[in-house]
C-alpha cells in the first residue's frame, strides 16, 4: 500500500489529482490510502480521508510500502525514521500553496543526500513513481558534533556583530 499524505494544514489538490491521474496511466498497480485535508477534490481511484489522528497516521505510514507526500519536515522525518521510500512534491508559492518555496529547498537538500525522490512539477511524477518502486533511501546519520559546531559558529558570528 502506498500512503499519500498532504499534511494537516491545507489541502494539496495538485498532488492528489496527479496521483489519481497516475492510476489512469497505469503507473500505480497497488492500493493507495490518502490523507488529503479538507478539499472539494475527491479521488476516483483510491480511498481517502480528510485527516487522521496521530495513531492512525503512524499506523498507515508504518504499514505502507512507500509514501508520496508534500515536502513537509514531519512526514520526511517519519519516513526516514521508518526507512520508507518517499517521493515528495513540494508545495510551491507560484500556485499559492505556500508563502515561499521552503519546501522546494528542503526537498532539494534531502534528495541530494539520497533520502528521498522529488518531483518539482506534476509532469515529473510518472518517472518518479516508476523510480519509487525500486528506491532505497539512504539512512540518515546523526552527527551531533557537526550540529554543535554549526551552532557554535552561528553564535560566534552573532557575537562579532555586537
Amino acid at each position: 500500500m502506498i500512503f499519500l499524505s498532504v499534511g494537516t494544514q491545507f489541502p494539496f489538490d495538485r498532488l492528489v489529482r496527479a496521483v489519481d491521474d497516475a492510476f489512469d496511466l497505469g503507473l500505480i498497480n497497488e492500493e493507495v490510502f490518502a490523507q488529503i485535508g479538507e478539499t472539494s477534490y475527491r479521488p476516483r481511484n483510491f480511498e481517502s480521508v480528510a485527516s487522521l489522528e496521530k495513531k492512525l497516521f503512524d499506523k498507515h505510514l508504518k504499514e505502507s510500502s512507500s509514501i508520496i507526500s508534500h515536502a513537509g519536515m514531519g512526514t520526511i522525518a517519519m519516513a526516514l525514521d521508518n526507512n520508507k521510500p518517499l517521493l515528495v512534491i513540494p508545495r510551491l508559492k507560484k500556485y499559492g500553496e505556500v508563502v515561499n518555496d521552503h519546501q522546494a529547498a528542503i526537498a532539494r537538500k534531502f534528495s541530494e543526500l539520497g533520502h528521498l525522490l522529488v518531483a518539482y512539477d506534476v509532469a515529473e511524477l510518472p518517472d518518479r513513481i516508476c523510480q519509487l518502486k525500486h528506491f532505497v533511501p539512504r539512512k540518515r546519520k546523526s552527527d551531533p558534533d557537526a550540529v554543535a559546531n554549526r551552532i557554535r559558529e552561528f553564535l560566534n558570528d552573532l557575537s562579532e556583530f555586537r
